[in-house]
């Protein structure tokens, strides 16, 4: 982390979403992807997941092979991507390498049920999506809370002094359990997932036929094979589940108020729910709050541009423009 920002000055001025997504595909690639790509291709690797994620348009979901450049893009850097793989699977395969400690050699050295090895292109299939799955949503999650945080100076005071608390108790020590304390910034982060999702709707098939009553009493029959339909942009600012839910507000989360459980397990879904919820939630709450650890602990920070808005373009919701941020080093002061 602090490698990354040493190429930012004593101060000046940044945009703050480039510079989230550079460090989110630099931490997805050095948790998941292997040393391979860390030390030697991530220069290459990093623009080809680019192309994979703005191939994602909305027209993908009804014409997935539709002839466009998007999709052009986004096929190549597929096959690409599964070149570079197959490369460096096959190498450490031949090697008979174990020591590595990755996701990639947890692949390599898994078998299902019936004792069959994965096979290269599954072990591809696995790591592209793994980290298609978190690295656009968790860097456009990243600038919101920054934005929010930015805007509302308020909250941002609280977050400094949630820092200055931690390090009190923990010094400069920057491990998991210390991260783990950090609840205001997680509150924070989850706040803004409320108000800005990135994957404005989620889709299940029903199994059987069932019925849905609303609070109101209305009935509707589901039938067999459908789909159903949950927009997240609507179900995350229900008034009878959350109140003022236009307001970004941190504490709605915090013990006693909890409006996340108003409505039963699944009144908050920005991360999905039930068996299909995302398996990469506890990373991304991980990765944004680390990031968003060092940003509160070592910079004075200021939104010198208009409050970002919502660019619809694409099937995962983004930010439209540049976030412009002005900044300058410090360092927290911990009185005894």
């Amino acid at each position: 982390m602090e490698e990354y920002f040493s190429k930012w000055g004593e101060s000046g001025t940044v945009d703050l979403k480039s510079e989230l997504e550079q460090l989110i595909i630099l931490t997805a690639s050095r948790c998941l992807l292997g040393r391979e790509v860390r030390e030697n291709l991530f220069d290459d690797v990093a623009p080809l997941f680019h192309d994979l994620c703005t191939g994602m348009q909305p027209i993908s979901f009804i014409f997935p092979y539709l002839p466009i450049p998007a999709h052009r893009r986004r096929d190549r850097a597929r096959a690409r991507l599964g070149e570079i793989f197959s490369t460096i699977i096959k190498s450490r395969k031949a090697s008979g390498r174990s020591e590595e400690e990755d996701m990639l050699q947890f692949l390599i050295d898994s078998k299902y049920k019936d004792g069959r090895n994965t096979t290269e292109e599954e072990i591809t299939g696995l790591l592209i999506t793994t980290v298609f799955g978190g690295f656009q949503t968790s860097s456009i999650a990243s600038t919101w809370t920054g934005a929010y945080l930015l805007q509302l100076k308020q909250f941002f005071a609280t977050a400094v002094e949630e820092q200055i608390q931690v390090m009190k108790r923990h010094g400069d020590r920057t491990d998991y359990d210390v991260v783990s304390e950090m609840h205001f910034l997680y509150r924070c982060i989850k706040e803004a997932l409320r108000l800005q999702p990135p994957i404005p709707m989620l889709l299940r098939q029903s199994h059987c036929d069932f019925t849905v009553t609303t609070k109101e009493g209305k009935e509707f029959d589901i039938p067999k094979g459908h789909m159903v339909a949950s927009p997240l942009a609507f179900a995350n600012r229900l008034p009878h589940i959350y109140s003022n839910p236009d307001s970004y507000d941190p504490d709605r989360f915090a013990p006693g108020r909890e409006e996340d459980k108003a409505a039963g397990a699944f009144s908050y879904t920005s991360f999905g729910g039930g068996r299909h919820g995302c398996h990469g939630e506890a990373f991304a709450f991980l990765e944004i709050k680390t990031i968003w650890m060092h940003l509160l602990r070592n910079f004075e920070l200021e939104l010198v541009s208009p409050f970002p808005e919502k660019d619809e373009s694409t099937a995962i919701v983004g930010i439209q423009g540049a976030v412009i941020v002005k900044y300058k080093r410090r360092k927290l002061v911990i009185s005894s």
